[in-house]
């Protein structure tokens, strides 16, 4: 009986790694469930300029530079500030925003870079 301990052991915690692994791959999943909402920055402007999001639900911008130089999502009102080089994008992971108006732009041209997100 002493010999089957040990064995009994070793097949406890192989199910006790595996149950650990099946968690730790269902977080990124659900990550990836979230609906992402695409905004691009080129020449110094935003597209769209506003960006329309369902109210008290989370989401993932995805913003894409389009650009030649390195543009900065930045927002204030959602606390958020990511660089983006050219040619590549950003997640930003925002909500659940209440009902409004959240303004964002991008600090290498904050005169014309500018836009909103809307949270309907």
């Amino acid at each position: 009986m002493p010999a089957i301990a040990p064995a009994f052991r070793s097949l406890a915690l192989g199910c006790a790694l595996a149950v650990l692994g099946s968690l730790t791959l269902v977080a990124p999943a659900a990550a990836n469930e979230l609906p992402v909402v695409h905004l691009t920055v080129q020449a110094g402007h935003f597209t769209p300029k506003v960006v329309n999001v369902p109210a008290n639900q989370k989401f993932k911008l995805r913003v894409l530079n389009k650009g030649p130089a390195v543009e900065e999502f930045e927002s204030t009102d959602l606390n958020r500030e990511q660089i983006v080089v050219p040619g590549r994008h950003i997640e930003v992971y925002l909500g659940p925003l209440k009902p409004g108006r959240y303004k964002f732009f991008g600090d290498f041209h904050p005169d014309t870079a500018r836009g909103e997100i809307v949270a309907k």
